[in-house]
């Protein structure tokens, strides 16, 4: 039994979780482990909360982790607590981009989850402070949080500035569309070289409004993270002044007795929906809230995803959708500027509590919009519709997302000739051999959670297309993922997936399939006759991976409709 799901009203006994390894004559040899340690008897007398950084030297989003870990044990140990800190691992999606790596990118949260819930609850932590800052790492983290229902704060590393090339921001979708440039003879290795030179000058989270950086305001508007976690660059003071907040501030959070469940409501979800459709976050936010709130005990339909982005305008277009980066929407008032700007459209719920002890009203009654250029107002927005939508179809019975705000408005709704690969690397040849032609759609199957496995972000297709010139005439569907850097016409996730039999896996190239994005359809313009002779002569999928870690993952892993969630 988790001892974390406890009432709130059994704080009354004073008891804390961490008496299981520090009160009493028999928990002796306990102690005499954490004075190993090098712990106190005073340190002893303290509430033990557990600091979960992902630090490693091989993200670049994670490289400073180890100072904001610092800062976070310095706040905690002010506020009267005794910080421990432990590890969780991390994947860096870009660099395990286009190659068999990222198939360990989305596994890696469960790991996350599991691991962050393991060192949680075998140590009796009275509370947790975690620190992520990439892709899978943030999901992770508040999927334990939801999880071990422990009084806990999320701060992030923050993002990264974005680079600089002739007074031209660039981020890091820029370097891979400009590989695309480079096939396509439209600039030459010297400027691509100049592009990967430049693009990512240091530490934090790539500095587009990607899956990192989507999921650290997500945290902030779901009330897990204080103001300004989203978007408060990674090196800036501030950012280890948040850190130490965060430290001082999850040792209230204890003495209230405030849980993640408390927190993580239906209506809290509902919040961060509509922050997501404000900003036009990645794709991938749809995965994750759903396996975060699977973990919570919310429900989520994908439908309810389109009926909150039907009545929520697009407010930002954050690169890849344009040309501003996160500290840019820093500067125009953050996070606490968009919800602002929601609230006074009576879009949010504005009386839900937060992990800084007042409610969402408290938390954004000084937000100011400092750039309506960056940040649009309520009756200026990019588009009166939110900036992610899920087509539904006979191509995707259960589903399909795109990033709306960052789909060329002449590929809104379009009908398309099908260029069919089994794999990320058939599709990119393909595309590099100069095999795809303008009306086409790239059809990647067997790229889905279980059918990759893994679920691949395919970054890779989407920007040599954008490279190429191409993101306006050819449009991209698979079973597995897109980045958050990716734009065009770039519909994924779809479900069920051709390694479940999905609908698919029966296209053939030369099928049409029409994309109706405003009217959430996604078809294949095939007769039902037709499709079930060739459901007849589907042959059952075969495992592509025998062995290790991904080999147990494949006959786990549910499907992208529900968040990929382990079964």
């Amino acid at each position: 039994m988790n001892p974390h799901n406890r009432k709130n009203t059994d704080m009354a006994s004073k008891q804390r979780t961490s008496d299981m390894v520090l009160k009493g004559p028999e928990r002796a040899p306990h102690r005499s482990l954490l004075y190993a340690l090098g712990l106190s008897a005073e340190e002893m007398k303290r509430p033990l909360i557990g600091v979960v950084s992902s630090f490693n030297e091989i993200i670049p989003g994670h490289i400073h982790l180890d100072k904001i870990a610092e800062a976070v044990k310095a706040g905690v140990r002010i506020a009267g607590g005794t910080p421990i800190l432990v590890p969780a691992i991390g994947v860096c999606d870009g660099i395990a981009m286009g190659h068999p790596g990222m198939k360990y990118s989305l596994p890696s949260r469960e790991l996350i989850a599991d691991s962050c819930e393991t060192l949680a609850l075998a140590h009796c932590f009275d509370a947790v402070v975690y620190i992520p800052n990439c892709d899978k790492i943030v999901p992770g983290m508040l999927m334990a949080a939801a999880r071990t229902n422990i009084p806990s704060i999320v701060v992030s590393g923050g993002p990264m500035l974005g680079g600089d090339l002739d007074g031209r921001h660039l981020s890091l979708s820029n370097v891979f569309e400009a590989v695309g440039a480079c096939k396509a003879g439209k600039i030459g290795e010297k400027e691509l070289t100049d592009y990967e030179e430049t693009a990512c000058p240091g530490c934090g989270s790539c500095s587009g409004m990607f899956t990192a950086n989507s999921m650290n305001c997500l945290s902030e508007a779901i009330g897990m993270a204080l103001p300004g976690n989203g978007t408060i660059p990674a090196v800036a003071a501030a950012r280890t002044r948040l850190a130490k907040e965060a430290g001082m501030q999850i040792m209230q959070v204890l003495a209230k007795n405030l849980r993640p469940r408390d927190v993580m409501t239906p209506a809290a979800f509902a919040n961060a929906l509509r922050v997501d459709m404000a900003l036009g976050c990645s794709t991938n936010s749809v995965l994750h809230l759903t396996a975060i709130a699977h973990e919570a005990g919310v429900p989520m339909p994908l439908k309810r995803i389109n009926e909150i982005s039907a009545t929520t305008p697009n407010l930002c277009h954050l690169s890849p959708a344009g040309p501003d980066l996160i500290q840019d929407l820093h500067l125009a008032g953050g996070v606490p500027a968009v919800m602002k700007q929601l609230a006074q459209a009576k879009l949010i719920d504005t009386k839900l509590v937060t992990v800084t002890g007042k409610t969402v009203a408290r938390n954004i009654a000084g937000a100011v919009n400092r750039n309506p250029q960056v940040l649009r107002t309520i009756a200026n927005p990019y588009s009166p519709t939110g900036g992610l939508a899920v087509l539904f179809g006979n191509l995707a019975p259960r589903g399909g997302v795109v990033k709306r705000s960052a789909v060329a408005p002449e590929m809104l709704v379009k009908t398309c000739t099908a260029r069919v690969f089994d794999s990320e690397e058939a599709a990119i040849a393909a595309i590099f051999g100069g095999k795809i032609r303008k009306g086409d759609i790239v059809v990647i199957r067997y790229e889905g959670p279980k059918g990759g496995p893994g679920m691949r972000e395919m970054l890779g297709p989407t920007s040599a297309l954008a490279g190429m010139g191409l993101d306006k005439d050819v449009a991209l569907i698979t079973d597995g993922r897109f980045s958050g850097a990716t734009r065009g016409a770039a519909i994924g996730h779809v479900a069920p997936e051709a390694a479940d039999g999905g609908p698919i896996a029966l296209v053939k190239t030369g099928d049409q399939i029409a994309i109706d994005i405003p009217a959430y359809q996604i078809n294949l313009l095939v007769s039902a006759k037709e499709l079930q002779a060739r459901a007849k002569k589907l042959k059952p999928f075969k495992f592509r991976v025998q062995t290790g870690w991904l080999a147990r993952y494949q006959r786990l892993v549910g499907p992208a409709d529900i968040g990929a969630v382990l079964q």
